[in-house]
This record gives C-alpha cells, sequence and structure tokens, in this order.
C-alpha cells in the first residue's frame, strides 16, 4: 500500500502536537511492511528526524504550466485561497494584520525559480494564505508524477492539498481531523476556515478524528453522515533513555505546557496556583510554552503578587520537554476545547501525575489521570494540592499512570489507520 501523505509540519520543526502526531504515526505505519509513505511538508531544512519514510519538500518540487493549467483546478485554489486568513498559533494583532490583506485576483501569476520550483516559509507567517495556495499546485504536479494509492491529508492546512491530489489523480481521500475551528477559536469560528473544513470534509471519502470530542463536532457542527467519521486515538513515541532522571529541588514543580492561547485556558492554571499558594508556598509554577495571552498571564500572576512563584519559560520542544516533566511533580493541562492532548502522555511516561480538563479527548482514553471542569478552578486546586501532600496519592498516579500511558502505541494507532486505508482502497 503506497500512502501518499499531506502535513504542515515535520519534527524537529514543529510548533505544537500536530508534528508529534505526524511523526508518531508515519513511523507507526511503516513499521508494517507492506506500507510506504511518502510524506509531504512545505519545505524540508535538512535535520528532520531520521525515519524509513520518504519526505518531500514541496519548496524542492518544480510545477510546469501543465500542471497548474488542468482544467477548472486553478479556479478551484483560486476558491480555496480567497479568505483564508486566520493563522494558528500567532497573536490577534498579527492576525489582524494579515487577514486585512485580500490581494487576489481571477488570474494569478504564481513565481517559481528557473526549475519551476515555489518558495515556502515552512512556518505560519505572513504568507500562508498564499503557501496554503501554491502548496495544493505542488500537491496537484506530485499527484500527477507519483504512483500510489490513497491519499492521507492532515488538518485544515493540507485540506487544499489532498483535494488538488484527488482531483488529478482520482483516488481516494483520507483526511485526518486533529482540531477544528470550534477548538481554535471558542466557538467564535472564522467563516472561511470553516468552509476549508467542511470542504475537505465532504470530498474526502473517509475522515480520521482524533477523539469522539472531537468526531461529535465534525459530525455535529459541519453536518457529516456518521459513517464516514472514525476515531483513531493518538499514542505516545517511547521514552528517550537519554533524557536526564529528576534532580532534587527544594520547592515542588506545577506545569503548564502549550501554547498560551485561549484554547489551552492559561488563565484558570493561573487561579488555580493563586488557590494553591493560598494554603502552601513551598511550590513554583511553570507556565510553559509562547503565545498571544503570555504577557497578559504574566500581568495576571504580577497583579495576584505571585510572580516569585512563578516562571514562564518560553516555547519548550524535543529533549527540552522531557527535562521539565523530569523536574515536575505535577502536570496540569486545563484546556478548554481539546481535541486530543499528547503533553499528558508524555508528562505520564515520565511518571509525573496529570490533572486534565473533561473538555478533552484525552479524557476519553485516560484512566489514571486526575479530571476536572477546566472552568472549576477550585476543583483544580484541590487536585493539585492533593497531590503534592500526599505522598501516596502522587505515588499511585505516578506509577500506573506510567504503566497505562506505556501500553499506548503508535503501532496500534497506525494499525487502525492501515484497516481505513484497504477499506477506501
Amino acid at each position: 500500500m503506497k500512502v501518499l501523505m499531506f502535513g504542515w509540519e515535520f519534527p524537529p520543526h514543529i510548533s505544537g502536537g500536530l508534528g508529534t502526531a505526524c511523526y508518531g504515526l508515519t513511523r507507526g505505519l511503516t513499521s508494517y511492511p507492506d506500507m510506504e509513505i511518502k510524506f509531504v511538508v512545505p519545505k524540508v531544512f535538512g535535520d528532520e528526524h531520521d525515519s524509513s519514510i520518504g519526505l518531500i519538500g514541496a519548496n524542492n518540487v518544480g510545477i510546469r504550466v501543465s500542471d497548474v493549467r488542468v482544467a477548472g483546478f486553478l479556479k478551484s485554489i483560486q476558491q480555496i485561497e480567497v479568505g483564508v486568513n486566520l493563522l494558528p498559533y500567532v497573536d490577534p494583532e498579527l492576525f489582524e494584520k494579515y487577514s486585512s490583506e485580500t490581494t487576489y485576483h481571477e488570474n494569478r501569476f504564481i513565481t517559481s525559480d528557473f526549475e519551476g520550483r515555489l518558495d515556502f516559509s515552512g512556518g505560519y507567517g505572513q504568507n500562508l494564505m498564499r503557501e496554503i495556495s501554491n502548496y495544493a499546485i505542488v500537491a496537484a504536479s506530485i499527484a500527477a508524477e507519483q504512483s500510489f494509492d490513497v491519499i492521507h491529508a492532515h488538518d485544515w492546512l493540507c485540506y487544499p492539498a489532498g483535494i488538488a491530489a484527488k482531483y488529478v489523480s482520482g483516488k481516494p481521500l483520507v483526511i485526518h481531523v486533529h482540531a477544528t475551528d470550534f477548538d481554535r477559536s471558542g466557538g467564535n469560528v472564522n467563516p472561511s476556515v470553516y468552509n476549508i473544513e467542511k470542504q475537505g470534509m465532504e470530498v474526502a471519502d473517509k475522515i480520521i478524528t482524533v477523539s469522539n470530542f472531537t468526531r461529535n463536532i465534525v459530525i455535529e457542527k459541519y453536518g457529516i453522515n456518521p459513517d464516514k467519521v472514525v476515531t483513531v486515538y493518538n499514542a505516545v513515541e517511547p521514552l528517550d533513555a537519554k533524557v536526564k532522571a529528576r534532580g532534587k529541588l527544594d520547592k515542588k514543580i506545577v506545569t503548564f505546557l502549550g501554547r498560551i492561547t485561549m484554547q489551552k485556558g492559561p488563565e484558570y492554571f493561573i487561579e488555580a496556583a493563586n488557590l494553591v499558594l493560598k494554603k502552601t508556598d513551598n511550590v513554583r509554577f511553570v507556565m510553559a510554552g509562547s503565545g498571544d495571552m503570555m504577557n497578559k498571564m504574566i500581568r495576571r500572576a504580577a497583579r495576584l503578587g505571585i510572580c516569585d512563584h512563578f516562571s514562564f519559560t518560553g516555547f519548550l520542544k524535543g529533549d527540552d520537554v522531557y527535562r521539565m516533566f523530569s523536574l515536575s511533580d505535577v502536570y496540569v493541562m486545563p484546556s478548554i476545547s481539546e481535541p486530543f492532548g499528547i503533553s499528558p502522555l508524555e508528562a505520564m511516561q515520565s511518571s509525573v501525575p496529570v490533572i486534565i480538563s473533561r473538555q478533552s479527548g484525552v479524557a476519553e482514553v485516560l484512566k489514571h489521570a486526575i479530571k476536572v471542569d477546566f472552568w472549576d478552578t477550585h476543583a483544580m486546586a484541590d487536585a493539585i494540592y492533593g497531590i503534592l501532600n500526599y505522598s501516596a496519592l502522587h505515588k499511585v498516579f505516578s506509577k500506573h499512570g506510567k504503566i497505562e500511558v506505556e501500553k499506548m502505541k503508535w503501532e496500534t494507532s497506525a494499525k487502525h489507520v492501515r484497516n481505513i486505508y484497504y477499506n477506501v482502497v
């Protein structure tokens, strides 16, 4: 089975859980001898993690006029491009600047080098709208040249590429919904992005969601036939033995790790921390991540007078994530709307007890985790305090959580995806 897969991130160049999930799934799929994966990203940097997949950089693919001028295709891509004005991982000021730039016309020039290659940043910068469209054009070129059995597109940024590849090749399309705009926006969806997501879902032959939480959103909010949507849970990569073990610290460490945005609920972590610190001061809270709410969270901690018990580390990735967990006594994920959530699995893998919101997909599968409503800061604070102060409680969640998460393997998730491929083919 030959799979043409489209993704926007691949380690070590990641901005969140999307790249981590893509890497884990492809590694799991290639553990099956009948699976051959060609994974397309906008840009190959040359230091990507070793794997048995064929990594293709859209920036290295030369396109020809004949690739673009497929009857009806260019018009379709232009329709997708216009109004793609939501940028993931950027603050509201940049969003407003970029989304106000509507410069596309019916006839568009595509600028390439002398070998017909298009330029991609490989990230989420100012030209994201154009890059999504260009990526779809390159996808059509790849689909016309490559031999494959099925197309797999990860998240909304890649749905136009998947649609283009299906249009050119006639091969079945599987889309993977890692999140929807309802998660990112808190329900105040961007119409343009919603339309891209909905178009991808309607064109796809099968839709994979990362949880039943997300599956219900796809069915109810996008009007998709339930028979078309299947849940495949994420997993976690085996822990690298090279990561240093936890050292002894004077204070207990409580960690939030993720994008500091509305979706992740950082303000509830701050409020819960304030409640805990009213009972004990032998604790330090760490907010590891970056995002548009970071300055607001620093100001809130200052107003509450708890900055001397807080650390803001900025974005962490790779081994730095596990080093942070090796120092942590508790991990908290207070997300308002979390399609899945891989970071709690990474924490449990490091023997760290976790507290997660009930409004998360991972809450469906974890037994040895404390689950609270994201808005219930008193329950969150009580859970933090209990784990920090009752060694038996800490030991139970630490020991059994690690055992539980070590059974969650990407090979298992890949087996389900592999079956989906064979069904659609």
